[in-house]
């Protein structure tokens, strides 16, 4: 399964908003490399905002 992910991909693979996940990117500075975003860093940051529920 790939890591980095088009805001189309994890926004479907999240449920959340595809300009959501832009707006979260652009907020908490995670980098859109070549239109990708690494999906363990983007998780990771919604975690510590308190955004998604952290799995065990």
């Amino acid at each position: 399964m790939p890591n980095h992910l088009t805001p189309e991909e994890l926004s479907k693979e999240l449920g959340i908003d595809r300009q959501e996940v832009i707006k979260v990117c652009v907020e908490e500075s995670i980098p859109i490399y070549q239109g990708k975003i690494d999906k363990t860093l983007f998780q990771a940051q919604l975690q510590a905002l308190g955004a998604m529920p952290q799995h065990h």
